[in-house]
């Protein structure tokens, strides 16, 4: 298959599992060479690289890290270089998702959910700068269809993607005209992991206010990924909702 993305080299962080998993499925089924990043989901990370290096052989490393070590950043960079010589894409797909209640809200929190939401994003954007430019590449940030309508019970997640929305902007025009930064903001396509209050009740009422009366799947959200970094070479700045049209129905 010959495609925009063949040979095309890829840095995904949190691509292990789940939408980051089926992001990185797609780009590579297009031809990208992928580095992916994890932190804690070793068997996962080291499950998918070799399903995919069996359909293509030495197309995809994995690449360990924790995102709010500040040393990260630099370090994901390089190590991508060293591995493909190159850098095309940057996919800051990586999140950490729990509530905050105003009256229980630390520290600790604000320091985990904006570091991997949107610190993270930012020294990594700045980190792959230079080799994106060299390469015309882009990046696509994973944010959320709350930073609209935020979720109540978690403001500082909320607070962290709706600067991730800004941080999508403002890298826009830093980094123009060599390099194109969007993202996608998902709706519902997975419920978290064990979690009581994503209950039948919950669910229900999440796909009664979509527009299209159900939830989506991570292939909609890997193919608005792929969409992004290979088929819009004319957009940049812009944050393309995958939602089913619950942001404009809540």
């Amino acid at each position: 298959m010959t495609t925009n993305l063949e040979s095309k080299v890829v840095l995904i962080t949190g691509g292990a599992k789940r939408v980051g998993a089926a992001i990185c499925r797609e780009l590579h089924t297009h031809g990208a060479n992928l580095m992916i990043h994890y932190n804690t989901s070793k068997q996962a990370a080291k499950a998918l690289q070799a399903e995919l290096n069996l359909q293509r052989p030495d197309s995809v490393s994995i690449i360990q890290g924790d995102l709010l070590n500040p040393a990260i950043a630099t370090s994901l960079v390089k190590e991508t270089i060293v591995r493909f010589g190159k850098l095309d894409v940057l996919i800051n797909n990586a999140s950490t998702y729990k509530p905050t209640e105003i009256g229980n809200i630390n520290e600790e929190n604000w320091h985990d959910l904006v570091g991997s939401n949107l610190k993270a994003p930012m020294f990594i954007a700045q980190a792959a700068a230079k080799e994106l430019k060299k390469s015309h590449g882009c990046i696509v940030n994973i944010t959320d269809m709350h930073i609209e309508s935020p979720k109540k019970g978690y403001i500082v997640y909320s607070v962290a993607k709706a600067g991730l929305v800004t941080l999508t902007k403002s890298l826009a025009q830093e980094l123009s005209p060599e390099v194109r930064v969007n993202a996608v903001a998902p709706g519902p396509v997975l419920w978290p992991e064990n979690n009581p209050q994503f209950d039948e009740v919950y669910r229900q009422r999440v796909m009664s206010q979509t527009l299209l009366k159900r939830i989506g799947d991570p292939t909609d959200i890997a193919k608005a990924v792929k969409f992004l970094a290979a088929d819009a070479p004319f957009i940049t700045g812009h944050i393309l909702a995958v939602d089913g049209g619950r942001s404009i129905n809540l």
